[in-house]
């Protein structure tokens, strides 16, 4: 293996490490060691190559992210489509979701994220193919019904007890169900 694949096969694996323990403690509870250890490297690796443990953190945020991006679509002229892809997805990898709600707690009162920018570039594309999609303009009220979309389709994965309290135990477990509730929602709201 040459040293540029074994530099890239250090930072994957020490990614993937953090994502696992990051998702289960966050940040201020996820220990260095255990990401090291867990991803069959020295600790030294993480500061090497992220800095700290909060920037580490970051690049796993980012990075589930642009896995999210490219497994689910632009909404474009189906919203009701798109929100039952995002709430496949979350189902799917409920670690982004503790990611998420991690990162909200830990960056709770900053006025940015690191790497907002890009972040809100991002999303300003999702708006725009929204927007297309309902032949309207991209406009903050476009962004706020993407918003809601996106909290309409994570909502389930992020409050499980919400469906059982809701539903009882055997329906909140119909993830069907609840899917195809969502799209329905979703297309006679849009249309």
């Amino acid at each position: 293996m040459s040293p540029k694949d074994s530099t890239a096969a250090t930072r994957t694996a020490l990614l993937d490490a953090a994502r696992v323990e990051f998702a289960a403690k966050g940040v201020a509870g996820a220990r260095v060691d255990t990401i090291a250890e867990r991803a069959g490297v020295n600790k030294e690796r993480i500061y090497g190559h992220f800095g700290n443990k909060e920037k580490l953190f970051d690049a796993v945020i980012v990075t589930a992210l642009d896995e999210l991006a490219e497994a689910v679509a632009m909404p474009g002229k189906d919203a009701g489509d798109y929100v039952g892809r995002l709430f496949d997805y979350y189902r799917d990898h409920p670690d982004l979701v503790r990611l998420l709600m991690w990162e909200a707690l830990h960056y709770r009162g900053q006025e940015l994220l690191p790497g907002q920018e890009y972040r809100v570039e991002k999303c300003g594309r999702k708006t725009a193919s929204l927007a297309d999609g309902m032949g309207r303009a991209p406009s903050p009220e476009v962004a706020r019904t993407l918003m809601t979309l996106v909290g309409m389709a994570i909502w389930p994965t992020a409050m499980p007890q919400f469906g059982r309290i809701f539903l009882g135990e055997d329906a909140a477990g119909d993830h069907e169900a609840m899917r195809e509730s969502l799209v329905n929602l979703v297309r006679s709201a849009l249309d």
